[in-house]
């Protein structure tokens, strides 16, 4: 099993801990922010990553890994290499609506793992989950590299990460970097 100092180990050599002043996809801000895409920039902690959270479901008879883009495509693509599986990913359209495009297809009663880099509120897993749904597919657990929900995660399937890691967040209307007027700066995937 892949130890809490490793994964610290691999975010530090990738430098994914950023410090400043963030607009989160929440739309809360924080002083941190984990960038976990920097880590699919080296394809040996991609793999070392993916295949110890595959491994936390190898038991599950998983026939895809399904992520959202785009923190989960790399990673969906990992896992499933690692499981042995097929790797899909879901995005949003021009209207933002999360779907399943490029030809991809979930069969009914096909066997998903819905990974994400990092889980904070969960929206986007959740999303991904009511598209897999709604095609008939069984959503058997959802795996993250990072919990940043304090615990709080709940998909109604089993839920496993590599990390949990506390990142303290605000109401933009009470946090205090806005009132000391640093602008906030929204690094993620999310318009």
């Amino acid at each position: 099993m892949l130890t809490r100092e490793r994964v610290l180990e691999i975010f530090k050599k990738a430098d994914v801990l950023l410090e400043g002043h963030f607009q989160l996809t929440s739309g809360r801000h924080s002083n941190r922010y984990l960038q976990c895409a920097r880590v699919f920039q080296y394809p040996e902690f991609a793999q070392e990553l993916c295949a110890a959270l595959a491994k936390q479901f190898e038991d599950k008879d998983v026939d895809v890994v399904v992520g959202p883009a785009l923190g989960g495509v790399v990673m969906a693509y990992e896992t499933a290499r690692a499981m042995k599986t097929r790797g899909l990913f879901v995005e949003r359209d021009k209207e933002g609506t999360m779907t399943l495009r490029r030809g991809f297809v979930i069969q009914p009663g096909e066997r998903v793992l819905v990974v994400e880099d990092v889980v904070t509120t969960g929206g986007s897993v959740r999303e991904a989950i009511e598209v897999i749904k709604d095609l008939g597919g069984e959503v058997i657990g959802v795996g993250s590299i990072v919990d940043r929900s304090a615990g709080q995660a709940d998909f109604g399937v089993p839920y496993a990460s590599l990390i949990q890691v506390a990142v303290e967040s605000f109401d933009p209307t009470d946090c205090p970097l806005c009132k000391e007027g640093t602008p906030a700066v929204k690094p993620g995937s999310r318009k």
